[in-house]
């Protein structure tokens, strides 16, 4: 898997920086892209990057405000006009199912793919058989979210030589039991699957956060997270007036990784006050905290 940043900029576009939006590429574990959030511009960053519009699944929206939904109509549109017909889910705070339906409706515009919108509240929001998502509200002056993707333990590898001194011929056979499964053979010999496997592979977790001052969901949000985004609007000596606007500073967002045991802090969401050439310096203000952390920039590329 890896995080494409299309914009890690805040409240609005500068020269470097284009307002948030994340793409989530899910290769080696299924099909498809995941975005997280869609400010404006963000299809124009998608035509910059290897990212495919028909290859996003699904949209996660941390919160209404213009810099991370403004986007999405556009997005939506421009999917529709290059002909692409797979389903795709929206999910948002409340809110978001009108703000879709009444820019689709006051412009003339349509769609030619299903599309399914989910208002959510905090809690578990799906759990199918790769991963998990839930859902954590933020502090904000708007309701924003977080997202805390956990994917699931991959089964341990299947030992193929001890099968065979068993006796257990390869075939269509060592793919049920490398899945796990219970097998009763034609001679009434049960065979578990289980019992051939090495350890599990734990799965990768992933802490998306949205816009937000300090808040007591962090930890819970980012717990022992392998990945944790985090905004770091304004410096340390701003905090007070990053706080005033429901935003962190890079001391923050440091201490919030380090709190919940993240491993891997990404911080984003950067005021347009600064240049590229500020980078290091508000980088170093979160490594004093939080060594282990890295910025993002436009087009950034980070696999795991």
């Amino acid at each position: 898997m890896e995080l494409l940043f299309l914009g890690t900029g805040a409240g609005t576009p500068s020269r470097q920086r284009n307002v948030t939006s994340i793409a989530l590429n899910l290769q080696g574990v299924r099909g498809g892209c995941w975005l997280f959030d869609c400010g404006e511009g963000t299809q124009h960053q998608i035509m910059r990057s290897q990212v495919k519009t028909g290859k996003i699944d699904k949209i996660f929206i941390t919160h209404l405000h213009g810099d991370h939904i403004f986007g999405l109509p556009g997005l939506l549109t421009s999917r529709s006009m290059n002909g692409i017909s797979e389903t795709l889910t929206v999910y948002g705070p409340a809110g978001i199912k009108a703000f879709i339906e009444t820019t689709l409706s006051l412009s003339g515009s349509w769609l030619t793919f299903p599309l399914d919108v989910v208002e959510i509240e905090a809690g578990e929001l799906f759990n199918d058989e790769h991963f998990r998502v839930t859902a954590y509200p933020l502090t904000h002056p708007l309701a924003c979210y977080g997202y805390r993707i956990e994917e699931h333990d991959k089964p341990g590898a299947l030992d193929a030589a001890r099968l065979l001194a068993d006796g257990i011929k390869p075939g269509a056979l060592f793919q049920r039991l490398k899945s796990g499964q219970t097998v009763t053979m034609e001679n009434g010999r049960v065979v578990k699957g289980k019992d051939y496997l090495g350890p599990p592979t734990k799965g990768l977790t992933l802490a998306i956060f949205g816009d937000t001052s300090p808040t007591p969901a962090a930890s819970e949000l980012a717990a022992n997270a392998d990945i944790m985004v985090h905004e770091a609007t304004l410096e340390a000596a701003l905090e007070e007036k990053a706080n005033g606007r429901g935003h962190s500073s890079t001391v923050q967002a440091a201490t919030a990784a380090k709190q919940a045991g993240a491993k891997r802090l990404i911080v984003t969401h950067l005021s347009s006050r600064y240049l590229r050439e500020d980078g290091e310096r508000l980088l170093a203000e979160c490594r004093a905290i939080f060594p282990n952390t890295e910025m993002a920039y436009d087009f950034s590329v980070f696999r795991f």
